[in-house]
C-alpha cells in the first residue's frame, strides 16, 4: 500500500499538539487559546482523512483547502503563543517549522489538483 506522507505527517503534527496542550493546561494553565490551537490542528488532519474519501474531484479538492486554512490558522495561533511567552523560541521554531511543511505540502497538493481540474474542464469544452 502506498504510504501517504501527507496524512502521516498531519498525524504526528496532530499527536504533538495534543502533548503541547495538556503541557500548556497543566503548567501554563492556559486553556483558552490552547483549546483553539487544538482544534484548528487536529482539523487539519481530519480534513485530509476525510478528503480521501471525496465523491468527486472538487470535494477532494475542498477538503485539502480546508486543511490549509487550518494549517495557516495554526500557525497564526502559534505566533501568538510565542509573542506572549507561552512557548519559548527553540519549541516556537520547532513546531512552527512542522506546521510550515504541512503548509507546504497543502499548497502544492491543491496547486497540482486545481491545475488537473482546469485541465478536465478546458478538454471538456475545446478540442486540445
Amino acid at each position: 500500500m502506498k504510504k501517504d506522507i501527507l496524512l502521516e505527517k498531519s498525524f504526528a503534527f496532530a499527536i504533538r499538539i495534543v502533548k503541547m496542550y495538556k503541557f500548556l493546561c497543566e503548567s501554563k494553565k492556559e486553556f483558552v487559546i490552547s483549546k483553539q490551537v487544538l482544534r484548528s490542528c487536529t482539523s487539519i488532519g481530519a480534513n485530509i482523512r476525510e478528503s480521501k474519501r471525496g465523491q468527486t474531484t472538487p470535494d477532494f479538492y475542498t477538503k485539502l483547502t480546508i486543511a490549509l486554512k487550518e494549517a495557516d490558522e495554526t500557525a497564526y495561533w502559534f505566533k501568538l503563543f510565542y509573542k506572549t511567552n507561552y512557548l519559548d523560541e527553540n519549541t516556537y521554531e520547532s513546531i512552527n517549522n512542522d506546521c510550515e511543511e504541512l503548509i507546504k505540502l497543502l499548497v502544492s497538493s491543491t496547486k497540482t489538483l486545481k491545475a488537473k481540474m482546469i485541465k478536465k474542464i478546458f478538454k471538456k469544452y475545446y478540442i486540445v
